[in-house]
Parts: C-alpha cells; structure tokens; sequence
C-alpha cells in the first residue's frame, strides 16, 4: 500500500507540474541565449510565462486535490528559485539588467539563498514560518519584472519604456525582497537563541 501512495505522490498533477516547471528552466535559458534577436526573447518569456502559471497552479490543484505532498513542498521551492535564478542571470549576462540595477538581482538571489538555508534550519527544529500576503505579491511582483525585461528589446518595438519599467519593478520587487527575508531572519534569530 506504501509502495502504491509514493507511486501516486510522484506522478500526481501538481508534482508534475513542478517537473515541468524544473525542465522548463534550461529551455527558458536555451532560448534566450541561442535564438538569435526578437524571437528569441519572445520564446524565453513565452517559456518563463508558462512555467510561473505553473507555480500557482500546482499550489492551487495540491490544495484543490487534497494532494499536498512532503515531495511536492520540498521541489516547490526549488523550481522557483531555479526559475527565477536563471532568469536573472541570462538578463544580466546580456545586459538588460546593468549597472546598479544588478544589485536588485543580486538582493533578489541573495534573499532565495538566505532563506532557503532558514527553512531548513527551522524545519530542523520543527518551526514554520507560513508565507505571508506580501511575500506572495513580492513573488508576483519578481515574476511580472523579469517577463517584462525578458520581453526587453523586443517589446520596446510595440511599447515603449519596457525595459524602465522593468527596471522600477525588478527594483520594488528587491526592495519587498529584502522586507519578507527580514520576517524569516527574525524568526529564525529569536529560535536560535532559545535553543
């Protein structure tokens, strides 16, 4: 019977779509990086778009579902900051996200690090930090910033000022960054000095 509910935990609907979500990651970055000009940048975000419906709608169909899962809370994360690591990282690499702008993406993936390494160290002494209403708008936030600079070059030919306005979000979105990293700092702080 065991053998059977970890079959039916991996290939439930919202742990496939963390897979997809995981392998859309290279693609999103294959794609920008080797299609040359607009086309390119048209398919990185169509990909990077796909792949953040996915992180709402895999939450949304665990908790619809009754199909939560310790695998399912454990990759969640993961492809998230996959996502969005890499997303920073290829704007950055082809200077849509320059000079001091980087230490908006740098606040950003300093953050994920951070707080990844305080989940599991609370997780180790049994506290749970539960993601609060402006976390979640911080991640909408980061995602909407990175499609918008994905689109870039490319969606300055329809609407000009894509990329400032990129810019002003990926910008409120590390600033928010660094407020919700306090909330797991603080947490994690007061338990390590009972402890």
């Amino acid at each position: 019977m065991e053998h059977t509910a970890t079959r039916t935990t991996l290939t439930s609907l919202p742990n496939v779509l963390t897979y997809l979500r995981i392998a859309a990651v290279p693609l999103m970055a294959a794609c920008f990086v080797l299609i040359d000009g607009d086309t390119g940048r048209w398919a990185a975000l169509f990909v990077f778009v796909f792949a953040s419906v996915t992180d709402w709608l895999d939450g949304y169909l665990a908790r619809a579902l009754a199909q939560q899962s310790t695998l399912g809370r454990m990759l969640d994360p993961i492809a998230d900051k996959l996502l969005v690591g890499t997303a920073l990282l290829v704007l950055v690499n082809d200077a849509t996200i320059d000079y001091i702008t980087i230490w908006a993406a740098i606040i950003i993936l300093c953050r994920e690090i951070l707080v990844s390494g305080l989940r599991e160290f609370l997780a180790e002494l049994r506290v749970k930090v539960h993601v609060t209403r402006l976390a979640k708008w911080k991640t909408a936030l980061q995602m909407l910033a990175i499609g918008v600079l994905l689109a870039g070059p490319a969606g300055e030919k329809y609407v000009p000022g894509v990329i400032l306005t990129g810019t002003m979000l990926l910008w409120v979105a590390a600033l928010l960054t660094l407020w919700t990293g306090y909330d797991y700092l603080k947490a994690a702080v007061r338990h390590a000095m009972d402890n």
